[in-house]
C-alpha cells in the first residue's frame, strides 16, 4: 500500500485532497495556525477511501495536511480552545477573491467550519505510516 503525498496549487487540486480526505477524524488539539510561519497545519487519522483491497470497515492511516500563505483563520461551530474535542472533516472547497487569493473552507460533521483566508492556494497531503483497521466504515445519508 502507498503512501500518498499529495500537493495542491489550484481548486482542481484542492478537490483531489478534499476527495482523500472525506472523514477524517481530527482532534481539535492537532490543528492550529502557526501565525509567524502563515502555516496552517493539522493532523488527522483519514479514512483509506483509495485502497485496492477494500474490507468491510475500511482502513485509516495517520496522515498531515497543511496549508500555506495563510493570512487569518476563523473558526466556527465548535471551540479551538477544547483540546478533548474531535471533529470528522467532510470536505474542503475554495472560494477565489482577488485572484489568486481565496477562503479555503473545512467543513466539518454538524456544522462546524475552519476558514482559511490565503493568499494563494498551496496544500500539502503526507500519509505518516501503516494503516489500521477502522472501527467502522463511514456511510452517509443523503436527504
Amino acid at each position: 500500500m502507498t503512501d500518498l503525498k499529495l500537493i495542491a496549487l489550484d481548486s482542481e487540486d484542492l478537490e483531489v485532497i478534499s476527495a482523500h480526505v472525506q472523514d477524517a477524524v481530527i482532534r481539535v488539539a492537532d490543528m492550529g495556525h502557526a501565525r509567524a510561519d502563515r502555516r496552517f497545519a493539522l493532523l488527522m487519522n483519514r479514512f483509506d477511501w483509495e485502497s485496492d483491497k477494500p474490507r468491510a470497515r475500511g482502513l485509516r492511516k495517520r496522515a498531515a495536511l497543511h496549508f500555506d500563505a495563510v493570512a487569518h483563520v476563523a473558526y466556527a461551530g465548535f471551540d479551538p480552545a477544547a483540546p478533548e474535542g474531535v471533529v470528522e472533516l467532510l470536505s474542503i472547497g475554495f472560494t477565489p477573491a482577488e485572484a489568486p487569493s481565496g477562503t479555503v473552507e473545512l467543513r466539518f460533521a454538524g456544522g462546524g467550519t475552519v476558514r482559511l483566508g490565503v493568499d494563494y492556494i498551496e496544500a500539502r497531503l503526507t500519509d505518516l505510516g501503516a494503516a489500521w483497521a477502522a472501527a467502522a466504515r463511514p456511510v452517509h445519508i443523503l436527504d
